[in-house]
């Protein structure tokens, strides 16, 4: 029996403002639906769903409710440079956020403009590239 994940699923006020800052913030993705454009959706059913070129889908649906609390699942992204990372996503809007983590970690914790937190690790050393580490 295998099991996949198909999809990462994120609530949204606005799901194509949403979805498409999470384009420009990762490498690679495109939108691959957008119900505004699919004649066949459900105008009451606002979605989009980005694909990267690894073929991980993100999906934004709208939901009424606004966040409130710390998110139970968040994003640990990789980069190059976490501090050059750090900045351009600061840049498209991103909030650096105090989720408890303390000034000690070699990561950053920033949230995205719906206030969804997520990670910026520290880049790898060449040894851990080597080993494939992710």
């Amino acid at each position: 029996m295998a099991l996949r994940v198909a999809w990462l699923v994120v609530d949204s006020a606005d799901p194509a403002t949403l979805a498409r800052w999470w384009m420009e913030a990762l490498d690679d993705y495109e939108i691959e639906y957008d119900s505004a454009t699919d004649p066949e959706a459900d105008p009451g059913d606002p979605e989009v769903v980005i694909k990267g070129s690894s073929g991980h889908r993100m999906l934004f649906g709208k939901v009424p409710e606004a966040k409130t609390i710390k998110n139970r699942l968040h994003l640990d992204l990789r980069p190059e440079d976490r501090d050059a990372e750090v900045a351009r996503l600061e840049g498209l809007g991103a909030k650096r956020v105090d989720i408890g983590q303390g000034d000690d970690k070699s990561w950053v914790v920033l949230a995205d403009i719906e206030g969804n937190e997520f990670c910026v690790l520290r880049a790898l050393d060449p040894e851990e590239k080597a080993a494939g580490v992710a």
